[in-house]
């Protein structure tokens, strides 16, 4: 076991041994820079600093994502708080011959601009700045206080009411009420209990839990270990693609690291308090995120969902009280036991608390991985934050959500993003990625897609979703190759409504979204492809389609 306070040598050790160097390079080793060969950019500024002498003077290391993806691969370096980006191998020797004199400024990135201004990082306050694959970094950031502090300090029933307090919901989409989850299970009698964090993220576009694993692991492992304290679990469990090989390696030397330091497995802080963590891997089915499929699959099963109730809390791994939240959310829990509940509910609005971390994709400057105070509005974060539309086209709507949100125009851009909000214009907050287009996309052909990557990841278990999924591909195509009528167009919102309100699970259940909010929004693109707009009746209502 490790007392709490050699947390405290652990991290001074750790600031004393940093302190030792004039200047540190900071190299983004995410996946996004990581294909772009950031691991030879590393090396070649580790040779740089070696044949310049440096070595006693400047630190080279690698940390997580720093969010400017589409300027990638970048390099900070500090004190100074330069951003170089498109780095190459070629630019390493002028950068550390610049650490002491003038940066090199055709590299120079404004880090001033809104896109790193107007943030508010809490999920992704380490991000960039630490070493992932470095515990003792991790521990220097204030790493694992929160556990300490809950195991020593806080009952686990006062570790719960500050979840409460802090008004935080489910980021994997749902957005339901995180304290009164944990709540719900704490109050379960069993002898054992479980807790599950969801890293299945599957969404088109989405990559904000895969950037949070392979840039601050600890930080998951941390939220999991408070929460198996708060509701009595002693064992949890990972379930994460394996499509991530980074996010998975450094998850394992995560949990390993973590156990040679006692921070996980037997009587933690001296304590008494057990608790372990295992990953479960994948095989890519989008319908495991749904939390029945996926515990499922965690059992060994196939991945499909079942009915509820039960639900997880009461019957869930192997008929015991389950709890499931998702990577981000987990990441939110430290910070809000250092900092007290009070202090994460006055960010953001009254009903949607804290910050919400977003996946910036499509056709819009800035793509890359940003986190904004809830009550943010999609205006400030398409033309501020990512920088507006790539093309002279022009802006035309934001997918949010992934498939199971919804499409919204211009028009409602000055809305504010929260639960409500986004709900109330036929779209979800979803785990949190967002798709720009413009002009030159076909709202229709949009619809289309969701709805083949719907039906192709449908698990077939129920019909409303196995062929009612295909049926409205189907008519979707129809209606694209400019073969539709508006009996097509009709039967389709009828299988829209069928498919929402009968299917088994969240798959099913919110398939119709891209449909339902093209429709609403851009109903003029579908009628334009429609070779004839006179209903059965011989009537032809004044917008085109049938009375």
């Amino acid at each position: 076991m490790i007392p709490q306070e050699e947390l405290a040598k652990i991290a001074s050790a750790e600031k004393e041994k940093q302190s030792k160097f004039e200047y540190q390079i900071r190299v983004c080793m995410a996946a996004g820079c990581l294909s772009q060969h950031k691991d030879q950019i590393k090396l070649a500024l580790e040779a740089a600093v070696k044949e310049q002498g440096l070595e006693d003077t400047v630190k080279v290391k690698g940390v997580g994502c720093m969010g400017l993806c589409a300027q990638g691969p970048l390099v900070s370096v500090e004190p100074g708080n330069i951003l170089y980006e498109k780095v190459s191998p070629a630019d390493a020797a002028e950068i550390v011959a610049g650490l002491d004199k003038k940066p090199v400024e055709r590299l120079r990135c404004d880090n001033q601009q809104p896109f790193f201004t107007r943030q508010v990082r809490v999920v992704l306050e380490n991000s960039g700045v630490i070493d992932p694959e470095n515990i003792e970094e991790y521990i220097t950031a204030d790493g694992y206080e929160a556990l300490g502090q809950a195991l020593t300090e806080m009952s686990p029933a006062q570790v719960i009411d500050e979840i409460v307090a802090s008004g935080l919901r489910g980021r994997g989409g749902g957005g339901y009420p995180t304290g009164l989850k944990w709540s719900t299970v704490a109050k379960a009698i069993s002898d054992r209990k479980y807790v599950v964090c969801n890293a299945d993220e599957g969404d088109p576009g989405a990559f904000m839990d895969r950037s949070v694993l392979e840039s601050d692991p600890h930080r998951v492992l941390e939220g999991m270990a408070i929460a198996g304290y708060a509701i009595g679990a002693n064992m949890g469990y990972v379930y994460c693609r394996a499509e991530y090989p980074l996010a998975i390696e450094r998850l394992k030397q995560a949990i390993r690291q973590a156990k040679r330091l006692h921070l996980l497995g037997e009587s933690i802080f001296g304590t008494g308090f057990n608790f372990d963590v295992e990953i479960r891997l994948g095989a890519g089915a989008f319908v495991c995120g749904e939390e029945t499929a996926l515990m499922a699959s965690i059992e060994g099963r196939r991945g499909s969902p079942r009915p509820r109730p039960p639900y997880p809390s009461d019957h869930g791994l192997w008929g015991e009280p389950t709890l499931i939240n998702n990577v981000e959310t987990y990441a939110n829990v430290a910070p809000i036991i250092r900092n007290g509940g009070a202090w994460f509910a006055g960010i953001g609005t009254e009903s949607s608390k804290g910050t919400k971390v977003f996946a910036l994709a499509g056709q819009i400057k800035n793509t890359g991985l940003i986190e904004v105070p809830m009550g943010t509005t999609l205006r400030e974060i398409v033309e501020e934050i990512g920088g507006g539309t790539t093309t002279e086209a022009g802006f035309k709507a934001v997918q949010t959500g992934g498939p199971s949100g919804g499409c919204i125009p211009e028009k409602h851009l000055d809305t504010p993003v929260d639960y409500a909000s986004l709900a109330k214009l036929g779209s979800i907050m979803g785990s949190g990625g967002m798709i720009v287009m413009d002009h030159t996309s076909s709202m229709v052909d949009v619809a289309r897609y969701f709805m083949e990557f719907c039906m192709s990841e449908s698990c077939g278990k129920c019909i409303p979703c196995r062929v009612g999924t295909a049926q409205m591909y189907n008519l979707l195509t129809k209606i694209a190759k400019g073969n539709g009528t508006i009996r097509d167009l009709e039967l389709l919102e009828q299988l829209c409504d069928l498919v929402r309100s009968t299917s088994l699970c969240g798959l099913g259940q919110s398939a119709p979204n891209p449909v339902l909010s093209t429709l609403r929004y851009f109903r003029e693109e579908y009628l334009a492809k429609l070779v004839d707009t006179t209903s059965p009746n011989g009537k032809t209502a004044p917008d085109g389609h049938a009375s």
